[in-house]
This record gives C-alpha cells, structure tokens and sequence, in this order.
C-alpha cells in the first residue's frame, strides 16, 4: 500500500499510469469515480497491487481466486470469510500469497524487493536451500506478515442502512458498539432497537458489546452517575438487568461509558466496577470501560477526575481511550485528533494501564467551522468523502499538518462566508494505525460508522489484521 499526494495537473489515469496501478482498483478504493476531481493536496491511497484487492461489481469469490492464481480457499481463511458467496463492492481482500514464476536473471533478492518482502520470507515459503533460482521454477510469494490488533466500532445507526454498513465492514471488526444504552434511577435500562446491527455483527463474527452510559434526555449526567456509585443495592439491580439484557440480545460484553461523574465519586465507581466484574466475567462476559483523554493521573476537571486509569486497568478487560474530540463541535477549529496530543495520552496511559488492555480511540469523521470562529457557535459534522468534495468544489487546496498529522483546508462559500475545515485522510489513520504497533496497544476503537471513509479499510487492511474471536 502507498499513500500518494496530488500535484496540480494530476489526473487519475496519469497517476495509475506512473505508479503502476489498476485504474479500477485505485478508484475504489479512494471511493472515486472516472468523473472525480482531483484537489492539490488530496492524499490518495494506492491498495499493494500483489497482496490487495478490492471487490468490484459483479465479482465472485471463484473468478478472483482465478485471476490472482491462489485458491479460494486462502482467500477465505486469509480474510475470515463467513459468507464467501456474498462479497461487497469494495471489500477489501487480502491476499494471502502469490505465485511467481522465475525468469531469466531473475534473483531472490531482486524478486523479494519486487514484492516488498524480505526474502527470508521466500525461502522459507518455498523451502529454498540456496539463493540460486532456476528459469521457470514458480514461487510462492507470502505477503508481508501483519500484527493482529482487535477493533471496535460505534454505531448510533440502527435502520436498514446502518445494518447494511455493518453487513458490509464487519470483516474489518472484533467487536461492534451500538451507542447506546442508558440507566434510569430505578436500575432498569433504556430500550434500544439494536436488534438488526447485532444479526449484521453475528453475520461477520463480530462481537458486540452494550455500551451503557448515565445519559439522559439532557447528555450525560453526573447525578444519575451518583445515584447509582452511592447505592449498592441499585448497583445489584442494574447488574442484574444487565446480565439479562446480554443473555437476551446476545451481546458479549459491556462497555461502562460513564462520563462527567463527580471527583468523589472516583472510589465509588472503581468499586462498582470490581462488583461488575465478579458478576459478569464467571458468565462470560467481557468488562471494559471508555475513558476521556488524560495525560497525567492529576488531571483535573469534571471529565477527568473520577477516570482512573491505574484502577480501570487493573480490574477490567480492556479500556477505549476516548482519543478525540480535541477539535469538538462547540470549540474552535482544529484538528479532531492530533497526533502529538494522542501520544501524550498514551504516554502516560502506558505507564499504569497494561498496553495490552488499551484500545486507542480514532475519528472516522471531520468537522467545518465558520471563520472567524465566535463562542457558541457549532461545527457541522462532516465524512473524509465530504470534505474533499467540499475543497473541490471551492477550488481549495488540501493542507496537511506537521504537527498534527491530519488534514485541512480554508474555503469561502457563496454567500461570502470563510469556513476552515480539518477532517481524517488515508495519511492521518496511517499515522494513528501506526500507534498501536509502536505503543503495543490491543488495538483501535473508531468513534463513528456513518461516515464514508473508503481509504481507512484499506490501510488498516494493510497494516494489521483485525482479530476474530
């Protein structure tokens, strides 16, 4: 996989023409058309033309196998296939290995570098006692080895359209979060009609896991969070409605996304949390957390406080880093998640949360802010796709930050209006991906589906292997 940046008078054809790549491959995985603009600056990603494919209409299982020269068998194993007769229009695919047959001057190492594999891959793949090849003799090429790194999900769509976007991306997930359900003051849960996602999930062997939050008609809420960490016998209720909601629905585990709760209440939840445990792992049951982004234990503010991360990550499963949102709705214009903000949360959350137990948080979406920015106004939530439709639409050019790693750009619309926008590209998830090797995290948690993102499930195709309980 490569990541290539437009240049002015760049065209579609001209850049697959001098990167060597399949036109068809190169439009579906950027999700663009013949007819798209290019933007000075718009990243594009280039899927690995030997161990990547993406599924065009009308493609079976059979034919691809075919075409590539490997079985469908790999391919089905290779990918965690549930339903081999039913590919998506652009799935991505990876390919196990693929076969070379050796020509005239041809070496191991020169072969291995065409590849982009290290050649000790190639004689162990093919048994090789030598370096010496023969003309015609085939080899098998096996793709770059990946780490497995578990993923999770959000989605607040649960109509025909978001089980369908499930029905379609769950082969790149572990597990699936429907957001939400909430709590009353009476320890009984809120329906919620989640019943089409999870199948969706099922399909794919996607776990999914019951987000459970102190949240009312008004957001989140401290003192529904109170009530509940103040009284031990509510706790035993709501545990109780919880284990049967799970047994019910067929969920997997619980994620406790408790936000806003007071800083004496801190004890209070991590005590909670420990009679959760005892209750619901005997079951089964997975127990994790979702905590804001602190980058010291001493932190301060009411988002903060009663997170603590020492204690979370000595009695739960796992914990979602909350990795977003440093440019939020109602703040001024900025980067949804920079680069050097989330290292300096993972930083100190490496230091009294095992590495292991940390899923990294990561935007699928990005905002545009009005400018001048004024306290109290909002950004409009937009996809990666939008956004690069936006710039091309008011001839802006894309600009990608340093510091931040993430993309943006400046516009003034029709009526006069100036807008800055920051959004994610194939380049800013490269980044983030790269984080979960470098810290040794357990994986990657996406906040939200709903936003088409084409380039995120090829470059995290590429770079790691989602997990398949």
């Amino acid at each position: 996989m490569e990541i290539y940046t437009v240049q002015q008078g760049d065209t579609l054809w001209r850049i697959a023409n001098r990167l060597n790549a399949d036109l068809a491959q190169l439009l579906a995985a950027n999700g663009l058309d013949g007819s798209s603009p290019l933007v000075p600056g718009q990243a594009l990603v280039i899927p690995d033309r030997f161990f990547q494919y993406i599924v065009q209409e009308g493609d079976q299982l059979g034919t691809i196998a075919a075409r590539l020269g490997v079985t469908a068998r790999s391919l089905i194993e290779a990918n965690v296939l549930r339903n081999p007769a039913s590919l998506s229009p652009g799935q991505v695919l990876y390919i196990p290995y693929r076969n070379h047959t050796v020509r005239a001057g041809e070496t191991l190492y020169g072969i291995a570098r065409a590849y982009g594999v290290n050649p000790q891959s190639i004689t162990r793949a093919n048994q090789l006692t030598s370096a010496s090849l023969a003309v015609s003799q085939v080899l098998r090429i096996p793709a770059p080895a990946r780490p497995v790194k578990e993923v999770n999900a959000y989605t607040t769509s649960f109509d025909v359209a978001g089980a369908g976007e499930v029905y379609r991306l769950g082969h790149y997930f572990t597990y699936l979060s429907p957001f939400r359900h909430a709590f009353r003051e009476d320890g009984s849960l809120t329906p919620l009609n989640d019943r089409p996602v999870i199948q969706a999930a099922e399909a794919n062997g996607v776990q999914p896991l019951l987000i459970l939050a102190n949240f009312t008609e008004r957001g989140f809420s401290s003192d529904l969070a109170a009530r509940l960490l103040r009284n031990e016998p509510l706790q035993g209720t709501l545990i109780n409605n919880l284990l049967t909601a799970m047994r019910q629905k067929g969920y997997r585990g619980v994620n406790f996304d408790f936000e806003y709760v007071y800083p004496e209440d801190r004890d209070r939840y991590t005590a909670f949390l420990q009679r959760a445990v005892r209750r619901l792992r005997p079951e089964g049951f997975l127990v994790s957390t979702a905590l804001a982004p602190k980058n010291s234990g001493t932190q301060q503010g009411l988002l903060y406080e009663a997170h603590d991360y020492g204690a979370h990550g000595a009695i739960v499963d796992f914990i979602i880093l909350m990795t977003y949102e440093w440019g939020w709705a109602g703040g001024r214009p900025w980067a949804i998640a920079p680069i050097n903000e989330v290292r300096h949360v993972l930083d100190y959350a490496v230091t009294v949360i095992p590495p292991n137990k940390i899923m990294m948080g990561a935007p699928l979406y990005g905002r545009d802010w009005k400018i001048p920015w004024h306290q109290g106004t909002f950004a409009r939530t937009i996809s990666p796709q939008e956004a690069v439709a936006l710039a091309a639409q008011y001839g802006a050019e894309i600009r990608y930050h340093p510091t931040y790693q993430s993309p943006y750009f400046r516009y003034t619309d029709e009526t006069g209006q100036q807008h800055e926008v920051w959004f994610e590209d194939a380049r800013s998830i490269r980044a983030k991906i790269n984080l979960l090797n470098e810290y040794g995290l357990r994986g990657i948690s996406y906040w939200v589906l709903g936003n088409p993102f084409p380039q995120n499930w090829v470059v995290q195709q590429a770079l790691v292997q989602a997990r398949k309980r």
